[in-house]
């Protein structure tokens, strides 16, 4: 390898997790859309159709391994005037031609395999575009989830502001509260309800942006649908860090880039030398259909080339392929570095908004123990309304905090999930077909302005 591999990982958990790893979250919903993602997402079918391409290229490099025959029939009538008469005579011809190169130095298979190994990379492609749309996916579906305890949180505390607005009235009415005291909370309670709004804004937007990551027109399909963060179970074990990269599939392309680059080099060399070819063929031909197999002309020939003088094109083309061997040489150790990172970064931050969650939930039980408190002061004269205001503000920001650190830790099991996970079993969509495309309102339009341009 161009780097060197660490023996083990900075931390690891003890559970196991398969490649479909976003059913630990026990979550049927979540299991259904990326089900769909995974068949109708466009982004995704993109990468299948450049992977079908990269097929077609393989297999047709197969082909330059057999000899190639071609089969030429012909037909041609003349018109000859003899002696003031007009004469006219047929000629019916068949053949058939074959070619062959023969390998001396490897070139073709050199080509051929190059072309497999870019096919390999394709399907590397499409494995590694698929876990990132199962992360993106599953990371929207709990931003939704948060998103909506947001709006429950806010909703609640509303409510709340409006009672304690209620007691700082009456205690405003008794002469124990201020007139300020009063619009500072109106003030809480026109804040929260911004708070609410900007809720409900993140709520629509992240049902429009599930909407096109599972493949349909941006629509609210989830706006009376709970949605709820889960409970995280034992983080997983990781394994071997050299077991870890190689199931990663974007450091498998890399691999079999430099590979592919490495016989494309081959080829650059094995043009250098000398090219052998053979070649043979079979006519016959006749004035009349019924006679027309009844003579032949064969011949077989071999062909040699070697360059002489190309004005150096020949060693330029080693040379571009030696330095694009050593790019994807780097490219590949790059992306093991990155994806190293990938693994102790996601692990690290696993770990540490672990203990961020658990702080903050201890804070919120401080802090609704000092509201309660001070606001029982409060209503019986013995402690001014800021007390009551600054520990209030105090305990409903803790209570958004405490989601937002749930959902964050999910999203950092995720990135865990997605920095180790292989590649899965997937179905291969139908590819498109422009007779499938549907006739919307738009192409209609178009075909109207284009008959009109027409005319």
């Amino acid at each position: 390898m161009p780097v060197q591999v660490p023996g083990s990982f900075s931390d690891s958990g003890t559970a196991s997790f398969s490649d479909d790893w976003w059913r630990d979250f026990n979550d049927a919903s979540l299991d259904d859309l990326i089900a769909q993602a995974l068949t109708e997402n466009l982004s995704l079918r993109i990468v299948w159709d450049r992977l079908a391409q990269a097929e077609a290229t393989a297999r047709k490099a197969d082909g330059s391994l057999w000899p190639q025959v071609n089969l030429n029939a012909g037909y041609r009538r003349s018109r000859q005037v003899v002696q003031g008469q007009t004469v006219h005579s047929d000629l019916y011809s068949v053949g058939v031609a074959a070619s062959y190169e023969v390998d001396l130095w490897s070139r073709v298979r050199s080509s051929r395999e190059a072309a497999r190994l870019d096919a390999q990379a394709g399907r590397d492609a499409v494995d590694a575009a698929a876990i990132t749309l199962a992360a993106s996916i599953a990371n929207t579906w709990y931003q939704l989830a948060e998103a909506k305890a947001l709006v429950r949180i806010a909703q609640g505390q509303i409510e709340i502001n409006r009672q304690v607005l209620d007691v700082v009235n009456i205690q405003f009415r008794n002469g124990a509260a201020s007139a300020a005291d009063v619009l500072r909370q109106r003030q809480l309670i026109s804040a929260t309800q911004s708070q609410l709004i900007s809720a409900y804004e993140t709520v629509e937007l992240l049902q429009y942006t599930l909407s096109v990551l599972i493949g349909r027109s941006p629509e609210l399909a989830w706006e009376h649908t709970t949605v709820a963060l889960p409970k995280l179970g034992p983080v997983p074990e990781i394994g071997v860090p050299s077991e870890v990269l190689w199931r990663r599939p974007d450091v498998r392309q890399a691999y079999r880039q430099v590979q592919a680059a490495d016989q494309r080099l081959a080829v650059a060399i094995a043009d250098r030398y000398p090219r052998l070819s053979l070649s043979a063929s079979a006519e016959t031909s006749a004035t009349s259909v019924s006679d027309l197999f009844d003579d032949w002309i064969g011949n077989l020939a071999a062909n040699a080339i070697q360059p002489l003088i190309d004005g150096a094109q020949r060693r330029a083309e080693v040379q571009r392929q030696e330095a694009i061997v050593s790019e994807r040489i780097h490219a590949w150790g790059q992306t093991l570095l990155d994806a190293i990172w990938d693994v102790e970064t996601a692990l690290t931050q696993q770990r540490q908004q672990s203990l961020l969650l658990d702080s903050l939930q201890q804070q919120l039980v401080l802090a609704e123990q000092t509201y309660d408190r001070n606001r029982e002061r409060f209503m019986k004269g013995q402690a001014d309304y800021i007390r009551v205001l600054e520990s209030l503000q105090s305990l409903q920001s803790l209570e958004r905090e405490v989601v937002r650190a749930r959902r964050t830790l999910i999203q950092r099991r995720i990135d865990l999930y997605r920095s180790t996970a292989g590649p899965w079993d997937m179905s291969r969509p139908e590819p498109a077909r422009t007779a499938d495309s549907s006739k919307s309102n738009m192409g209609t339009q178009n075909k109207v302005e284009d008959n009109q341009v027409k005319i």
